[in-house]
This record gives structure tokens, sequence and C-alpha cells, in this order.
């Protein structure tokens, strides 16, 4: 094999077409409801870590598990890079009538890109905060959160942070 690009072979790299079943797909016997999503800070230097909380609330009649899924999307990149990406996920627990604010670190790492090696860039980016990917049409809809964020500096190599 001599070509080792991702794009066509796997689906965070199909351009509009969505998977059939992607990550998160799933029902609930009960409804949960997203709200207050925070980004801190707004504009990081290229190697600073970020921040995020959002609150879930049970919205339903029953007591239930959600699976609170954290994508990020690069608006800018100098390579070739997926639509969005996974970078945090955790199943939470919550009691029917009630809420909860959940804390995640988005790590600097996890925004470097590929280009002969990894590299942090300065630029925009979307975070999207929810109980399913960006996007997704299913038959119980669920809800996805986004905000934006900068990343000021210059662009350097992932080691050198």
């Amino acid at each position: 094999m001599e070509n080792y690009t991702m794009e066509g072979r796997t689906y965070r790299y199909y351009g509009q077409e969505a998977p059939l079943y992607p990550f998160g797909y799933g029902l609930s016997y009960t409804t949960f409801h997203y709200r207050d999503l925070v980004l801190s800070p707004t504009v990081l230097p290229v190697c600073a870590n970020l921040t995020v909380s959002v609150v879930l609330e049970n919205t339903g009649p029953r007591d239930g598990e959600e699976v609170v899924q954290l994508y990020l999307r690069w608006e800018q990149s100098s390579v070739p890079v997926p639509r969005w990406q996974l970078v945090a996920f955790r199943r939470v627990a919550v009691l029917a009538g009630r809420e909860t604010k959940l804390s995640f670190q988005v790590l600097a790492e996890q925004r470097a890109v590929w280009a002969q090696d990894w590299r942090l860039e300065p630029g925009t980016f979307t975070l999207f905060a929810g109980g399913q990917q960006p996007g997704q049409r299913t038959r119980v809809p669920s809800e996805v959160l986004s905000a934006q964020f900068g990343v000021t500096g210059t662009a350097r190599p992932l080691r050198g942070c």
C-alpha cells in the first residue's frame, strides 16, 4: 500500500455523506436537554488546553444514562482534517427531573494536525457538545450545542510545547 491517506476510507473523511450508524447512535427511555455550554478561555495560546463545561438535564419521566460527546472541528487547516473529531465522552447517569454540570479538558494535543509531524496551528475552532454527532439525523433528536474558540500564536511542532 502506497497511499496512506484516510480520505474516502473512513466515515470521518467521507465529506457530507453520514455513516448509517454513527458513534452514539441509539435510543433512550427518557429525554435530555443540554444547556450552558461554556468554553474557557475563548481565546487561548497555541499550546494551551481548553476547559469545557455543559449542563445536562434529564427532562423525561425516567432515570436514564446519556453519553455526552465532545467533537472538535477545525475551521481552517493547512492539511486535510476530519469534518469533526471526537475529543471526549462520558457516560452519565441522571435521575428524572435532575441536572448535572459536567466539566471536560480538551488538551492542546487533541488539536494537533499531521503535516510530516504533529503540529499545532492557530485559527478558529468549533466545539460541539451533545448526545450525538453534529448534524446527525435520527428519529429521536438529541441536542448538540456548539461554540467557537480561537487559538493565537504561530504554528509549532507539538513536541515544542
